[in-house]
């Protein structure tokens, strides 16, 4: 048991699986494979969110603005696609992106050139991205009668009995599993955030990769803009409101310390998991919004105590390890 406890993702993976059980006994059909699929489907943008949400943690950084990111490139690719109906999707796909880009970086811009600490940079632009989208607007929604079938339809084509939204999600943990575990901005993001004063010897620009990683993020939130108001068919300025929190909650559901450096691809997807397995199975059993959102606030706080136990106990084995090291120095000094 003890060894199990040492990998989160398989623990969490066995909660999940008993958590599913467990509810199926409550709601007949709960765990068929259609049920099953149509969860992650849900799942989906909060897993590619979640995802963006833990490249800017493990730089011991984070980012409140990212479901307003998503707000504002929704809103815009509605409004561009519903005035311009030629233009085509991948195009517009791209220009989400493009859009949450740059929203990101200047996020990243005022962390590592300005100097502003994370949660208070993404908080200021978490109300001001909000506000974009209200001026880009007026205030106004854009419903599907404005959109095109193909905007609103693409996502929902069924593949293998998985939307194409469910499959977006599968491909960006692939390609993010890849360049995190794969390529040097990946060992960066570890680095960066786990010991900084060593990362800096080893090269490493710490502001620079902080920087490159609140893009990321704002790279998917754009992305997920566009599967959002897709999904939903409307675009309006307070569409994914405290979608942020959620993202937060997954990551240290998902074993991401918030203190930077420690965290897995998998984790992420499986703390996403968790909460939508949660807000899709607590309304099916019949229990209240209140009782759901206490639950949800509660298997934080756990998370949260699980991870910080955690970090603790690695801690004292360090100090305890470098006790007993000068241990045989200092026997050998006295024979010499």
């Amino acid at each position: 048991m003890s060894r199990i406890l040492k990998y989160r993702e398989l623990l969490l993976g066995a909660i999940i699986l008993a958590l599913i059980a467990a509810f199926s006994l409550r709601a007949p059909g709960f765990a068929t494979p259609r049920n099953l699929a149509g969860i992650f489907n849900d799942t989906s943008i909060l897993i590619i969110l979640a995802l963006g949400q833990m490249a800017v943690i493990l730089t011991k950084s984070i980012d409140l603005s990212v479901a307003a990111n998503l707000a504002f490139t929704g809103m815009a690719v509605a409004m561009l696609n519903a005035a311009y109906p030629g233009i085509p999707l991948p195009l517009l796909i791209a220009a989400a992106m493009a859009i949450g880009a740059v929203l990101g970086a200047v996020n990243g811009f005022m962390v590592w050139i300005i100097g502003i600490p994370p949660i208070v940079a993404t908080l200021g632009t978490l109300t001001i991205y909000r506000g974009l989208a209200f001026v880009l607007s007026g205030g106004t929604w854009v419903n599907q009668t404005q959109m095109t079938s193909a905007f609103l339809d693409t996502p929902r084509i069924l593949l293998l009995g998985l939307p194409l939204n469910g499959w977006t999600a599968l491909l960006v943990i692939a390609v993010i599993a890849v360049v995190f575990m794969r390529t040097g901005f990946g060992r960066a993001l570890y680095a960066s955030g786990g010991n900084p004063t060593a990362a800096l010897y080893a090269g490493i620009d710490v502001g620079r990769t902080r920087f490159f990683a609140f893009v990321l993020s704002g790279t998917l939130a754009g992305l997920c803009g566009y599967l959002w108001v897709a999904r939903y068919a409307v675009a309006y300025v307070d569409i994914a409101a405290g979608f942020e929190l959620d993202t937060v909650a997954a990551c240290v559901i998902g074993g991401i310390s918030t203190l930077g450096g420690i965290g897995s691809v998998a984790g992420a997807v499986l703390g996403a998991l968790f909460l939508g397995i949660i807000k899709n199975a607590l309304p099916v059993i019949n229990i209240s919004p209140f009782w759901q959102m206490a639950i949800s606030g509660l298997v934080i706080i756990v998370a949260v105590i699980f991870n910080a136990r955690q970090e603790r106990r690695k801690g004292r084995l360090i100090l305890r390890d470098a006790a007993r090291s000068p241990a045989p120095a200092a026997a050998e000094g006295a024979a010499a």
